[in-house]
């Protein structure tokens, strides 16, 4: 099993969909990375990651845009050819197993609701993929 552990902040509101009677959440998460190039410049890179959310109603409230957050689960890559450019390119996916709210200390109402939830789904939803996916 592969683990990937992210803090970021969401690029948009949270966007539900249902599949197999289940709720899924999506929302993108940007990570941010500073570091010094071979030449000494300070440079920044961000790294967008589609996070789903399996199954639980009480947290999508509070997943808005600019909202920084710990998530942890199993990562996914996908690649496929760009429609624009006809370029390979590719996109990490992350189904979260574990999500945590992280916010200031003014609030603390709406952390107190939600930190530290545990998200383990109740039955594992079969995603359709196509027959030709490979697993890596």
């Amino acid at each position: 099993m592969i683990k990937l552990q992210l803090i970021g902040h969401l690029g948009r509101d949270v966007i539900k969909k249902e599949i197999n009677g289940v709720s899924v959440f999506s929302f993108p998460v940007a990570v941010n990375e500073r570091f010094k190039n071979a030449l000494g410049v300070l440079q920044e890179r961000t790294t967008w990651v589609d996070c789903s959310l399996w199954g639980k109603e009480n947290v999508a409230p509070y997943l808005n845009q600019g909202v920084m957050v710990y998530v942890e689960g199993s990562p996914r890559v996908d690649a496929y050819v760009s429609h624009q450019t006809g370029a390979l390119t590719g996109a990490v996916r992350l189904r979260v197993n574990h999500l945590q709210l992280l916010s200031r200390k003014d609030d603390e109402k709406r952390r107190a609701a939600v930190t530290d939830v545990p998200v383990v789904p109740e039955a594992e939803p079969v995603e359709e993929q196509p027959a030709d996916d490979l697993p890596f």
